[in-house]
Parts: C-alpha cells; sequence; structure tokens
C-alpha cells in the first residue's frame, strides 16, 4: 500500500467542476510535485488533502487510513502540515512564537500557562521546555537564529516564508504540502528554499508534495511530477519525461517546445 494516495477525486462548486478524476500515489520520502497552469486546480486539490474542502467524489488515503473528509485539525493529528501560498503569519508575534504555534495539536490545554504559573520542574513546566528545544531545532535547521526574537511584520519576505516552513515543520509531519513555496522570491531566495526543501527530505526524511510556478525548480527537486489542467490530470511521471510530453507543452505553450518558467 503506497505511503499517500488518491483515487478518483472529483469536488464542484455550484456548477463548476473544479476537480475530475484526479489518482496518484506518493511512496514514502519522495518529493511529489502538481503543476498546471493558473486555474487548473491546484490549490483545490491541497484543500481537499488537508479537509478546508471535502470533495463528493473519490478517496484520500494517509498510509492505513482514510481521511477523506476529516476536518483540518484531525488532519494535523495524523501528521500531514501545509504552507500557502500567501503568508498566514501572526505579525505582531516573533518568529518563536510563530513557529510554537506549530506545536499546538501536542500541547495539552493549559500548559504553558501552566508552565509559567507552576514553574519549570513542574509536569506543565517540562512540557512547554521540550516544545521549545522542539521549535530550536527548527531554528537551527532554517537557519533562523538572528530572525528568532523579531515581529514577523519586519522580517524580508523570504524569511517570512521560512518561518512558515518552520511553523509547519513544529507540527512533525510525515507529509507536508507546500503551495507555491518559492512564489515572490528572487533568485538567491529560491535557492535557498530548494536547499532547505532538500535538508527536509534527506535530513528529516518528510515526505513532500508540492505545488511551485518555478518549472525550473521542479524539474531540479521533483522524484515524479502530475499535472493538471482545467481540473483534470494530463500526465504523470519522472520530470524528463513530463518536461517533453506533447499535450503539457500544448497546455503551456501552444507549440511544440521545452517548457521554461511558468509565469
Amino acid at each position: 500500500m503506497s505511503f499517500f494516495s488518491i483515487d478518483n477525486l472529483g469536488i464542484s462548486f455550484g456548477g463548476l467542476r473544479a476537480l475530475e478524476g484526479i489518482s496518484f500515489s506518493i511512496e514514502k520520502g519522495e518529493i511529489f510535485s502538481v503543476i498546471g497552469p493558473n486555474g487548473a486546480g491546484k490549490t483545490t486539490l491541497f484543500n481537499c488533502i488537508n479537509g478546508i474542502y471535502k470533495p463528493d467524489q473519490g478517496s484520500i488515503r494517509f498510509k492505513t487510513k482514510n481521511i477523506t473528509g476529516l476536518k483540518p485539525d484531525k488532519i494535523a493529528r495524523l501528521g500531514i502540515a501545509r504552507t500557502f501560498q500567501n503568508i498566514e503569519l501572526f505579525n505582531k508575534m516573533n518568529c518563536m512564537e510563530n513557529i510554537m504555534l506549530g506545536r499546538h495539536v501536542f500541547i495539552k490545554t493549559g500548559v504553558l500557562r501552566g508552565g509559567l504559573m507552576w514553574g519549570k520542574n513542574s509536569f506543565a513546566g517540562k512540557e512547554e521546555t521540550r516544545h521549545r528545544e522542539k521549535v530550536e531545532e527548527i531554528i537551527d535547521l532554517l537557519d533562523l537564529q538572528a530572525a528568532r526574537n523579531k515581529f514577523v511584520g519586519g522580517l524580508p519576505y523570504g524569511t517570512q516564508k521560512l518561518v512558515e516552513l518552520g511553523r509547519a515543520l513544529a507540527l512533525e509531519p510525515k507529509l507536508l504540502l507546500l503551495d507555491e513555496p518559492c512564489a515572490g522570491m528572487n533568485s538567491e531566495e529560491k535557492q535557498d528554499m530548494i536547499f532547505w526543501i532538500k535538508d527536509i527530505q534527506d535530513e528529516l526524511g518528510i515526505t513532500i508534495l508540492l505545488i511551485e510556478h518555478d518549472m525550473q525548480m521542479v524539474m531540479d527537486i521533483s522524484d515524479r511530477i502530475l499535472v493538471i489542467n482545467f481540473g483534470k490530470p494530463v500526465t504523470e511521471g519522472i520530470p524528463e519525461y513530463v518536461q517533453k510530453h506533447p499535450e503539457v507543452l500544448k497546455a503551456y505553450l501552444g507549440e511544440d517546445d521545452d517548457i521554461g518558467d511558468i509565469a
């Protein structure tokens, strides 16, 4: 059985069929990318996976469990975390505090408050210390030490994207959904993000499902790629195959030429 799989997924909004017949599987440790033109249904697919939308057709399985239609908090507790295309951080909280929010599924009611009230040697205090140690590990991994105590709203855009990535990692996911992690970044920031994503795969052993418009990045880091258009699958395979597939070239360029960066 696959680590993660989707079978014949479909969802409609009013009379619009946003996704139809989407099927794929991901093996543990892979970087699997989903690409397609704007409006192809990529973010809708992510919203179905992490419980924001409930599909009206098909199934989503994570390891041995059918997670179709589960609420986002239950999916998060199973080990699926997500970043968003538009940064979803708390600007008036610092880097450490934003990443700490990713620990919410592990924190028992009142643990942080209890740790402050009852001291570091209390059960609650020890719990808080453990959570903070985990966050410090993530800060070190993503080289965010300089931003540790700074308000997120004042940080550079690329650093904010890293903080959001760190918050997702604080959930200790087994499957990480990255929704356009390089959107809005300059070339240097994109290269840094590629480095961090490969580190997450190699050092942490986290399986990654990626949506990204930067085709060079997708081709460089993906093990396999699914192409969708108008909510339907076009083709799936290794990067070298997908890049030269005639239907993919037609969908993006309307001509038979190699795919470059997709705006």
